[in-house]
């Protein structure tokens, strides 16, 4: 009995040393160890892009999403972490917009009405239910790159389409209008966790991005929604058909 009493206590023990280990290392060396698929080079300019918004007056965030859109739709390419845990979320495919590209992402806008996705972070704002049930507003952070995104109605929300059955038949998911839809199994407890002033960030390998490596100066603003809401955010995005 004394064996196995010591042998509970010795498992204690490590289990709390490694917890500690992994709170006290560096953030992304402790995220990429709870993401280990996760590209460093995408989660390093995420975390600058969170260090840079919150150095221009937003108020710290304690989940981080991170889209890759360099992986084909096929793939789960967003995570959402606990910035104080240290630890993965939720994993997830993720659409793209329909003029972003096929199966992969490679055209980015902040123009209105473009269908395309936009790259950069965004704080998130308020949940609301509207044309697509439960879904998320965002403020684009990055003047000249996501700026727009509130009024693009560019929201996170569920979609039928986001589906790895369908997928596999076609080999891309459905398209959104520009808006990162997820799956609508997963849609509420995924935005639940990234309301009221989280950050996402949607990166991609463009040279000509300064997000693309992350920020050597900070261009980002903090984020304050609209003085006033846009009425059209709940209809911007109608379904579409994949």
């Amino acid at each position: 009995m004394l064996n196995s009493f010591v042998r509970r206590c010795l498992a204690a023990a490590f289990l709390l040393a490694v917890a500690v280990g992994a709170s006290a290392a560096p953030p992304a060396e402790a995220l990429r160890r709870a993401a280990p698929e996760v590209n460093p080079k995408a989660l390093k300019a995420a975390l600058s892009a969170l260090a840079c918004a919150e150095s221009a007056g937003m108020a710290p965030a304690r989940h981080l999403a991170l889209i890759d859109y360099s992986l084909p739709s096929t793939r789960r390419r967003l995570w959402v972490f606990d910035l104080e845990k240290r630890k993965l979320l939720f994993r997830e495919l993720v659409a793209h917009g329909r003029n972003s590209g096929d199966n992969l992402a490679n055209r980015f806008s902040n123009d209105q009405d473009s269908l395309t996705s936009s790259l950069g972070p965004f704080r998130t704002l308020e949940a609301y239910d509207g044309r697509n049930g439960y879904s998320l507003r965002m403020a684009g952070l990055e003047p000249g790159v996501n700026d727009r995104a509130y009024e693009r109605a560019l929201v996170i929300h569920g979609a039928q389409y986001v589906n790895a059955r369908l997928a596999g038949k076609q080999g891309r998911l459905g398209r959104s209008w520009g808006c990162p839809a997820v799956r609508p199994a997963v849609a509420q407890k995924l935005i639940d966790a990234l309301k009221d002033g989280q950050f996402v960030f949607a990166w991609y390998p463009d040279p000509a991005w300064a997000g693309a490596q992350g920020y050597a100066q900070c261009p980002l603003t903090s984020g304050e929604p609209p003085a006033e809401p846009a009425a059209s955010l709940a209809v911007n995005e109608p379904p579409l058909a994949p």
